[in-house]
């Protein structure tokens, strides 16, 4: 029941009936695309977690997620850790800005530390590195509305 509820609050539960080898090194074995294995290793965090852990260590737990997917999941392990220490390594602001303190890091040194606010008030790298991702998500107004063919 752990791991099937793991596998839910990570996005996965569709793993958890999977009935296949996951080695491509083997006959008939599969693998899973980049974000399977990432909502696996995040399912495996939660069951921890629900098991007593007191820590947790996420490094880049989405990077292979999609934005809207980022964010579904993001939520469900936010509520899941919330009473034990979690630490976060990550590259993406939109995660990043929900910690209680945020350590920005440079060439393995502390170059800033404090809130998402307290770090935007400083105008320093953690401002310019958000404002740089945020960028990239703005959609210009005449733009709204406009669809575009995509090739997958």
């Amino acid at each position: 029941q752990v791991v099937r509820a793991a596998l839910e609050s990570a996005g996965a539960a569709n793993l958890a009936s999977l009935d296949t080898v996951l080695a491509r090194g083997y006959d008939g074995g599969t693998d899973l695309s980049g974000g399977q294995w990432q909502r696996v290793a995040l399912a495996r965090a939660l069951a921890a977690v629900k098991l007593g852990a007191g820590v947790v260590l996420l490094d880049e737990p989405t990077a292979q997620l999609d934005v809207r997917g980022e964010a579904e999941i993001f939520d469900r392990v936010l509520f899941a850790t919330r009473h034990c220490t979690t630490i976060l390594i990550s590259h993406r602001f939109s995660t990043v800005r929900h910690a209680d303190r945020i350590c920005v890091l440079e060439h393995g040194r502390v170059i800033e530390l404090g809130t998402h606010d307290e770090l935007m008030a400083l105008n320093g790298r953690y401002r310019t590195m958000f404002d740089l991702q945020a960028q990239r998500f703005n959609i210009p107004d005449e733009e709204v509305g406009t669809t575009y063919d995509v090739l997958s």
